[in-house]
């Protein structure tokens, strides 16, 4: 396959990275997934070569700038970025939130995409055709009571994305935003409650059918497929039941 049809995933190792890991590698993509936890992606990496598609796994975390510029030194061109890799921690109000989980919310979600951006930034436009896909949320374009701390981290991955579009613009690399609202995976709401499992449950309490992972990996591969010169600027993807970040209907027990 031509280096050129390279695909980075970045949070590969569950829910929505390891989703899209898997539907680009059934889309013709040699998908490179990077995680922390390399048993996970090593075992996805394998999963995905079995099933005949084209995978490696390379540990990274995207908080290691040292790291992360090593891990570009890997490659000359790449056609695709999905910055996933992110998460969200407690749900306080600002009033007693605490500031060690605003800050690693802060360094994950924004500062990680960032520096994964800009390492790999010159490969993609040495593609002639690259695309950043930035995995945002619906929590980046609206608050709710006890979210500020997540918000104001996928505030940050917004406006990344909307500033880089703007100033590189002219250069043949596409920049994406993918806002998902509710979404339900493995993961997500039990690392948000510190494992608590009764709390994370009660998120998708009532809820015929949330989102799925694959539902974004799903929206991810159709933006990144469009011929080259369509660009999905911002695409929020819900699900029904959920009208807004605030509004989500119950069925009732």
């Amino acid at each position: 396959m031509s280096p050129s049809r390279i695909a980075v995933v970045t949070g590969a190792s569950s829910g929505i990275g390891a989703a899209t890991a898997r539907r680009l590698a059934a889309a013709g993509y040699r998908v490179v997934l990077t995680a922390r936890r390399k048993d996970r992606i090593d075992a996805l990496a394998a999963e995905i070569t079995e099933a005949g598609g084209q995978a490696t796994s390379y540990p990274l975390d995207v908080t290691d700038r040292a790291a992360v510029d090593e891990f570009a030194t890997a490659f000359k061109t790449i056609a695709l970025l999905v910055n996933n890799a992110g998460g969200a921690l407690g749900l306080d109000p600002v009033e007693s939130g605490d500031p060690a989980d605003w800050r690693r919310m802060y360094e994950t979600n924004v500062l990680g995409t960032l520096q994964v951006t800009q390492a790999l930034l010159p490969r993609l436009e040495a593609s002639g055709d690259g695309t950043v896909v930035v995995v945002s949320s619906t929590a980046g374009l609206a608050t709710y009571e006890g979210g500020a701390g997540y918000a104001a981290a996928k505030h940050g991955a917004h406006v990344l994305a909307e500033t880089l579009r703007l100033e590189i613009v002219g250069r043949p690399v596409r920049v994406i935003e993918i806002a998902p609202g509710l979404v339900k995976t493995d993961e997500f709401a039990l690392t948000r409650f510190g494992g608590d499992e009764a709390r994370a449950a009660k998120v998708y309490e009532g809820v015929a059918a949330p989102l799925t992972a694959d539902d974004i990996a799903d929206t991810i591969t159709w933006a990144v497929t469009r011929p080259s010169h369509v660009n999905i600027d911002l695409l929020v993807v819900r699900p029904r039941a959920q009208a807004s970040n605030t509004k989500l209907h119950r069925e009732q027990g």
